[in-house]
């Protein structure tokens, strides 16, 4: 009886748990298809008016383009150093190796507001503030630690075996990464990219310290609508990066999925 109330009381505190933190993300579905001019549920039926109102407004559509361009831009730039990073560091395997490893990833660990106040600073005497490549290049440092963490673990299950029959039959490092590593640790690699990608599309305290008044990406255009009018196309936004966000959670699992079950019909 003991171990049944156990274990009917632990799902019960965790379906809470889920309930709390998903209950006010439910809200704001209805909250975008209201009928208002405000941030409100709907008073007499469901209204469409804001999703058109996002997908016409010249200011949202220019916000998006720009988020769009930094973390595609970004999530490259992340990709290919976090790849480079992660395959140096376990083909050399030692103590170096281990502390570079843990030194990227520093940009997730400390807060982001600190490291936007560093930024700030730096950027100052090179004359990046508001500029893209200011943004790009902030939000790229941030994506690597995605990219080694994923491509790390994809490389802890790769078999060195592998490398070392490549290099026997005659291949050059160059085509052994590229015809023998990259093909199996991609998972790893398209997940980053996922990570990265979402890290730098949802991302706004380094925007309000080093972009200018020029680069307004998606989450600040939700900022300043938030801070001045609280309009209704707010939540709109929101489930569009809810439901984008989701997707490509969904796709990284069924690669993850899909990955597995060829490892298992090899084996």
């Amino acid at each position: 009886m003991t171990i049944d109330r156990r274990f009917g009381v632990m799902p019960a505190l965790a379906w809470m748990v889920l309930s709390f933190l998903v209950l006010p993300l439910v809200v704001v579905f209805p909250v975008s298809l209201t009928d208002t001019r405000f941030l409100s549920l709907p008073q007499e039926g469901l209204s469409l008016r804001h999703w058109i109102n996002l997908f016409t407004s010249e200011a949202w559509l220019r916000s998006i383009w720009q988020s769009v361009v930094i973390a595609v831009s970004s999530t490259a730039i992340a990709v290919v150093a976090g790849t480079l990073c992660a395959v140096g560091c376990w083909r050399i395997t030692s103590k170096l190796s281990e502390a570079v490893r843990t030194l990227m990833l520093v940009p997730i660990i400390i807060p982001t507001i600190i490291y936007a106040l560093g930024l700030y600073k730096f950027y100052v005497d090179l004359r990046l503030l508001g500029s893209y490549t200011g943004v790009i290049a902030a939000h790229a440092v941030t994506g690597v630690p995605y990219v080694v963490i994923t491509v790390s673990a994809s490389l802890a299950n790769f078999d060195p075996r592998l490398e070392q029959a490549a290099r026997n039959l005659g291949a050059n490092l160059g085509q052994t990464i590229r015809m023998v590593i990259l093909p199996n640790i991609m998972p790893g690699i398209l997940s980053g990219a996922i990570f990265a990608f979402v890290h730098s599309w949802d991302e706004l305290i380094v925007v309000l310290f080093i972009a200018s008044r020029t680069i307004f990406t998606l989450p600040r255009m939700m900022w300043n609508g938030i801070q001045e009018n609280l309009d209704p196309t707010i939540a709109v936004v929101a489930v569009a990066l809810i439901l984008m966000t989701l997707i490509l959670l969904s796709a990284e699992l069924a690669l993850r999925a899909r990955r597995a079950r060829l490892g298992t019909g090899t084996t």
